[in-house]
């Protein structure tokens, strides 16, 4: 079970872990000791998230959710199985308490008058400079 926050937790029949051979260094041991944790979460089906969070939570995990509605994180980062599990976890943590922050509400502002006259006078003076680079008359 992984207590994400006061309300939300993720029970054990939720989850499935598998650990995989990695790729990276490892010496002699690459080859033999899967490392690596494929860590499946199954977002849609879980009773705890609320609808909005599930919504938000697809799109922040990008390819990383399936088309059976399961977000699968894998880890590879250490040699430690038990390392990367801790890792796993906390990723899915960090991405489920993302997606229950609601996005700030944006508000459409105007440009000041200030910064529109500074802007026409950055590209006039710009355009003086342009100006002078034409071929010089010698008119004397």
């Amino acid at each position: 079970m992984i207590q994400i926050n006061d309300q939300i937790t993720i029970e054990d029949w939720e989850l499935t872990e598998q650990f995989v051979r990695a790729s990276g260094p490892g010496g002699q041991n690459v080859n033999k000791v899967s490392t690596a944790v494929e860590l499946r979460f199954e977002a849609e089906r879980s009773p705890n998230l609320p609808p909005f969070a599930k919504a938000r939570l697809r799109r922040i995990a990008g390819r990383k959710w399936t088309n059976d509605g399961a977000l699968v994180i894998q880890v590879q980062d250490t040699r430690s199985q038990a390392r990367n599990r801790e890792l796993a976890e906390t990723r899915l943590r960090d991405m489920i308490l993302a997606a229950l922050q609601r996005p700030k509400r944006r508000i459409a502002t105007r440009p000041t008058l200030g910064s529109k006259k500074r802007r026409i006078a950055a590209k006039k003076q710009r355009g003086e400079v342009k100006n002078l680079r034409g071929k010089v008359s010698y008119d004397d």
